[in-house]
């Protein structure tokens, strides 16, 4: 087997560059040379990860002129793939951002700038392709999906069997790198939702299924296997905007229990072993929550920093002082906040003129002698029940849970200083 010369610094930089930043899972298939006995290599051939599959590309440099800009050569099933017109037929604005046209042979960037364009562009292609074939279904199903983010979607090759059309959709937003924290991933982990269409150019009432299937990124793999996830039913006369809500409900639930199983044994962070999928993601929402409480109840006494499960606030009525304690639902906003308001008026002496004695000191400040302390029989601070029924909307921006909170609070005070009152040992 014969080892090809290596290749010329400039060229072996800008691969370097693109192998060690590129988001993407790029592989080099083959390094070799165009000449014989040539000292060096100048050609590359890359396959490129493309929904859900890869996409061989041959990058043809020139040994003898490393600075100049490589040609690149597309799989024979795209022979009309022409990102050069595409290019120029946005203008020459466009065509002079391109990095064919902006290229410097001694930045080790470009290469990596150039298969990101051509990438994006062959994004495009396909979809273009997948558009202009004769199917209602495929139709519908491009027009509705196509807003989503990181959906790809491309022609399935396959001399042997009726066109197909696949699909790729990103599943659960939530960063998987940051819940396993011992596994140092270059890239990015995820999870997609494989859909293949047949392509059916007559209209049928009951066009068959798709084939569907999870594909996880492969380090992903490593950890648990995706395969084992049980996928819920495609119903007859579903698409895939309905299908994606049920997908991804029953996927967080399955990946929830499979990450707990998995990080207990493997002894990751203690964030990790909370409900894996569900709290971590809701943990943005209970902080920005939290925070909202402060411009209406002050700056909380107490809060749980790490995951924003619990929060107490200092709250006030005339004299009468009390605390709130806010418990935070791993499944919010879905579930509201149980509230249990707690008096203080062990700690702090309760202003009614009517029930205290008071002299005046030499500059003429308050002495007060005589309080009211809200204990129980058994000397704790007396608390309400836990309360959860209280205007409440999961769809309520947090500004607006806090302030309905806040009103809530302010009309139940007096019958909880009431309630405090009734319930002191007499």
């Amino acid at each position: 087997m014969s080892v090809e010369p290596p290749l010329p610094q400039p060229i072996a930089a800008q691969l370097n560059h693109l192998l060690t930043y590129s988001p993407l899972s790029v592989k080099v298939e083959r390094v070799w040379s165009g000449s014989k006995n040539a000292r060096y290599s100048d050609r590359l051939t890359l396959s490129i990860p493309f929904c859900l599959d890869y996409i061989k590309w041959d990058v043809i440099y020139n040994a003898l002129h490393p600075s100049l800009a490589p040609d690149v050569v597309f799989s024979l099933e795209d022979d009309d793939f022409d990102p050069l017109g595409d290019i120029a037929r946005e203008g020459e604005m466009r065509l002079s951002k391109s990095s064919l046209c902006d290229w410097n042979g001694k930045d080790p960037s470009k290469l990596m700038a150039l298969v990101h364009e051509l990438r994006d562009l062959y994004t495009h292609y396909q979809r273009r392709r997948v558009g202009e074939i004769d199917d209602a279904r495929l139709k519908f199903e491009l027009n509705t999906m196509l807003s989503r983010e990181g959906i790809e979607v491309c022609m399935v090759p396959s001399p042997d069997r009726p066109e197909e059309v696949k699909f790729s959709v990103r599943l659960i937003d939530t960063d998987l790198n940051k819940l396993v924290t011992s596994c140092n991933w270059k890239h990015q982990q995820k999870i997609y939702l494989q859909v293949i269409f047949p392509v059916s150019r007559s209209y049928s009432s009951a066009p068959a299924a798709p084939r569907i299937k999870l594909v996880s990124t492969p380090e992903l793999k490593s950890l648990f296997s995706i395969e084992d996830v049980k996928l819920p039913q495609w119903l007859d006369g579903m698409c895939m905007a309905e299908y994606l809500p049920v997908i991804e409900d029953h996927l967080k639930v399955q990946v929830e229990y499979r990450f707990c199983h998995i990080l207990n044994a493997t002894f990751v962070s203690k964030l990790v072993l909370l409900k894996v999928v569900e709290a971590i993601a809701s943990i943005g929402a209970r902080r920005r929550f939290i925070e909202a409480l402060a411009p209406l109840f002050g700056r909380p006494l107490e809060v749980d920093p790490v995951f924003c499960r619990r929060a107490t606030v200092l709250c006030g009525s005339g004299a009468f002082t009390f605390l709130v304690h806010f418990s935070i639902p791993t499944q919010f906003p879905k579930q509201q906040p149980i509230l249990v308001m707690q008096s203080s008026q062990s700690l702090i002496d309760e202003l009614v003129s009517s029930s205290m004695e008071y002299h005046e000191d030499e500059d003429g400040c308050h002495l007060f002698v005589k309080s009211e302390n809200h204990f129980n029989s058994q000397s704790l601070p007396i608390s309400s029940p836990p309360v959860n029924e209280y205007p409440w909307s999961p769809r309520w921006e947090p500004a607006e849970m806090a302030e309905r909170i806040f009103e809530f609070v302010v009309d139940e005070c007096l019958d909880f200083k009431k309630f405090c009152i009734d319930s002191s040992p007499k």
